[in-house]
């Protein structure tokens, strides 16, 4: 648990509330550190403390509340960490990461019916990302779960929550990269290297992988990059290093960083005609500055993609699919396999850039 900004998580035992109406009583098997985890324990990004962090869980039901009917004791479930209430504008959509209480509820620290399930001595305790999955139990609405198949490893299952969701689905859905274009990704952590191994599935062709560490660019060429391009360059340095590779620049960039100055290249490094995502979340006053005329007179488009732009019940389903025909090495992303007293180093380790997705087993 988290208690004040820039302390280390404490592991409290604390009070769970029955799952209420539509909600759900999840054993969690494991669950992957992020960064969106470490922005709060940061204040980078303001949550209400204190605060039961981890959002990215696959877990097993243990219990379900009244009215729910779309699972049952015993199903293996990942969590998504939009809890979609299905009948908001961006619901009716078909854009359930767009939800507007769902939003809301994750901005406030709640379930998506605005309450709380989790107290200590001192009163609630707040979900993070309708999740809270750094606990042997968590109680979440139903509309947050999808179910998997059973024989998922856990530390496996996990991943496709967070990291593979909104890797592979900014490029599938957001960008819809299409075989045989040209693609950038910047910045190689778990989301990253999901955005790798998802743009590598839709054949695009070829792949540049930009960071500042060594080791993670090796691992790009393994996953199939053909090209690693160090981000220690100046600014206008990573641009042309890029424009060098690919003339003009590329089809597609993903900024995965959460950096304004790294967006920026990302823009630089997109060609006539293309189209730059972003899914990194920068601090809420960060501003980006790129020249407006290029979106008209050059026909670019620059795009944000949160949650990989995916429907979970269709997504997941299809990710693992193609993870089971070796179309998406997911578990090349997991580096790290922890304990829960491993958190806090297991966060240092994140925040040195030393890990690519960690997990803790439960």
């Amino acid at each position: 648990m988290l208690e004040r900004v820039g302390e280390p998580l404490s592991i409290r035992d604390l009070k769970l509330d029955p799952p209420g109406p539509g909600e759900v009583l999840v054993r969690v098997g494991a669950a992957g550190l992020c960064h969106s985890d470490l922005s709060v324990i940061d204040g980078s990004r303001a949550r209400p403390l204190p605060m039961a962090l981890g959002h990215e869980i696959a877990g097993e039901v243990v219990t379900v509340g009244p009215g729910v009917d779309t699972l049952a004791v015993g199903d293996h479930v990942v969590a998504a960490f939009v809890p979609a209430c299905g009948a908001c504008p961006p619901c009716r959509q078909g854009r359930p990461a767009l939800c507007e209480p769902g939003a809301a509820a994750n901005g406030t620290g709640t379930l998506l019916c605005g309450e709380r399930r989790l107290h200590d001595g001192d009163g609630p305790v707040h979900h993070h990302l309708g999740v809270s999955g750094f606990a042997d139990h968590a109680v979440l609405s139903a509309r947050s779960l999808v179910r998997i198949d059973a024989d998922l490893p856990w530390e496996i299952a996990a991943l496709f929550g967070c990291a593979v969701l909104t890797g592979v689905g900014a490029v599938v859905n957001a960008a819809s990269v299409r075989p045989g274009q040209s693609v950038a990704i910047f910045g190689l952590g778990g989301v990253g290297l999901a955005a790798l191994i998802g743009a590598v599935a839709a054949g695009a062709w070829p792949i540049l992988a930009i960071d500042r560490v060594p080791a993670k660019l090796d691992l790009a060429l393994e996953l199939g990059a053909t090209h690693a391009l160090s981000a220690e360059l100046a600014e206008a340095d990573v641009v042309e290093a890029v424009r060098s590779v690919v003339d003009g620049g590329v089809d597609h960039a993903l900024e995965t960083v959460g950096s304004a100055a790294v967006l920026a290249q990302a823009y630089g490094a997109t060609r006539r005609g293309g189209c730059t995502t972003t899914v990194g979340l920068p601090p809420p006053d960060a501003q980006l500055t790129i020249p407006a005329v290029t979106l008209t007179a050059e026909e670019r488009r620059l795009q944000g993609s949160y949650l990989g732009s995916c429907v979970p019940s269709r997504d997941i389903p299809r990710f693992v699919g193609l993870y089971r025909a070796g179309r998406l090495p997911v578990e090349r992303l997991l580096s790290h396999r922890l304990g829960l007293d491993d958190l806090n180093a297991g966060f240092a380790r994140l925040a040195r850039g030393e890990a690519v997705r960690q997990v803790v087993m439960l």
